[in-house]
């Protein structure tokens, strides 16, 4: 399809595209990263032995974000070192996502989403969002209080500190935390608690079946996980991603993909993904 008739396609959708698809592609950016980290892994300081989760400082993975066949964006996946807090390493995960010129040309889109958490217990620390979409400039940022049980968020000038249960998730680590610790056999579940948009939620992911997938890559054996995400401020409705990871000790994300209102939202990997290593 070329640029013109893409603009075509893109503008007889105009009126909702910009709070129905553009955020629901942004928000499968974040889904992104949260599960890209457990395809990372990570050893902690004084520890000569790698931990046993698969996670790796300095991963990067690139996804193209696609609406009914439109090239719609870039997202970023990739993952540093935060410094400590006192004795603790800490880690951060971060995504940029953004617009292709088809879309930029109506509604320009420019996001960063970083979470820092702990990967010890895979629990966040704090989370900020540098929403830039169209005319509008939005910068939040959640502060977790774990010991407390409490969540401060600071959004549009106002600060509230609310209640969380023990063990809270942010959109981002909720997944980073099941891709480590949920099992890629068929019919495995979990099922957390997450804070997202001054709200506690319940996330119910599940291990779906085992799929080969193609992509520039070649061909990979993946596990099709479904994440149930009731999250009214994320897809403007509740609704279901599916994610697709490699079925190896790395658990890459190959492939995620959401149902909106017009068609679904598909996030394909196009660089980052190494062969594996031989079997001994």
């Amino acid at each position: 399809m070329n640029k013109t008739n893409q603009i075509n396609q893109i503008n007889q959708f105009r009126p909702s595209l910009p709070s129905r698809v553009s955020r629901a592609w942004l928000a499968l950016a974040c889904l992104v990263l949260g599960a890209m980290s457990s395809a990372i892994s990570w050893a902690e300081p004084g520890n000569n032995t790698p931990s046993t989760r698969p996670f790796q400082v300095g991963e990067q993975l690139t996804y193209e974000i696609s609406w009914m066949n439109i090239t719609a964006g870039t997202a970023v996946m990739a993952v540093s070192g935060a410094g400590t807090d006192g004795d603790r390493p800490l880690v951060k995960l971060i995504t940029t996502a953004q617009s292709r010129p088809a879309i930029t040309t109506f509604f320009p889109v420019d996001n960063r989403v970083e979470s820092i958490v702990d990967p010890a217990t895979l629990l966040p620390e704090h989370l900020t969002f540098k929403r830039r979409e169209g005319k509008k400039k939005e910068d939040i940022e959640y502060t977790f209080h774990q010991t407390e049980g409490t969540v401060t968020v600071v959004k549009g000038g106002t600060i509230e500190t609310l209640a969380m249960p023990p063990g809270t998730q942010d959109v981002i680590s909720c997944l980073y935390y099941a891709r480590s610790e949920l099992s890629l056999q068929p019919g495995s579940s979990l099922t957390l608690n997450v804070h997202h948009d001054k709200k506690n939620r319940k996330v119910n992911v599940r291990v779906e079946e085992i799929e080969i997938v193609s992509g520039p890559w070649g061909e990979v054996e993946t596990a099709r996980v479904l994440v149930v995400m009731p999250f009214q401020g994320l897809f403007l409705n509740q609704g279901n991603i599916r994610v697709w990871f490699t079925n190896d000790d790395r658990r890459i994300p190959v492939r995620m993909k959401a149902k909106v209102i017009i068609g679904s939202i598909v996030a394909d990997l196009v660089s980052g993904l190494q062969a594996s290593s031989p079997t001994q």
